[in-house]
């Protein structure tokens, strides 16, 4: 009888719940293009680390990619909570920071980050040991979009 109480209690009291940011974490490097606001494509070369909670509710981020006449260095600490994602972020080569806020999956992000003189759409799908992460800022840059693709290790 003991037996029996015990499994029908250990599925539920055992239970973990995970958040959607597992997958992403360790070090990713890659490259892509990034178009300028005057139309022009340059490419890109990135690195990305991924610091995720046990949870895989909260990560840090560091983006860092450069390309022939552009870098950026982006930090973010984004939390997830019910789908919903929320944090804040910072760009040190451009100076700018601010937070970011939408919704999250075990495979998908879309996000806005927004600061003073600066917004963009931010998604990032992973599948597999790859990444896609597209940017496109709205406002406060000369680039028009940055396309990039992550493998991980």
């Amino acid at each position: 009888m003991v037996a029996i109480g015990l499994t029908l209690v250990s599925p539920h009291g055992f239970a973990q719940q995970t958040g959607p940011f597992l997958d992403l974490a360790g070090h990713w490097s890659g490259g892509g293009a990034i178009t300028m606001s005057d139309g022009s494509t340059e490419r890109v070369h990135c690195r990305a680390t991924y610091a995720v909670a046990q949870t895989g509710a909260a990560l840090n981020q560091t983006l860092s990619c450069a390309s022939a006449s552009y870098n950026l260095h982006i930090t973010a600490n984004v939390v997830s909570n019910g789908g919903g994602v929320s944090g804040s972020w910072s760009e040190s080569t451009h100076s700018v920071s601010g937070s970011i806020s939408g919704h999250a999956s075990s495979s998908d992000i879309s996000a806005y980050v927004s600061g003073a003189g600066f917004s963009a759409s931010i998604g990032i799908r992973t599948h597999g040991g790859g990444q896609s992460v597209t940017i496109r800022p709205q406002a406060g840059t000369d680039v028009r979009a940055m396309s990039i693709t992550l493998r991980k290790g």
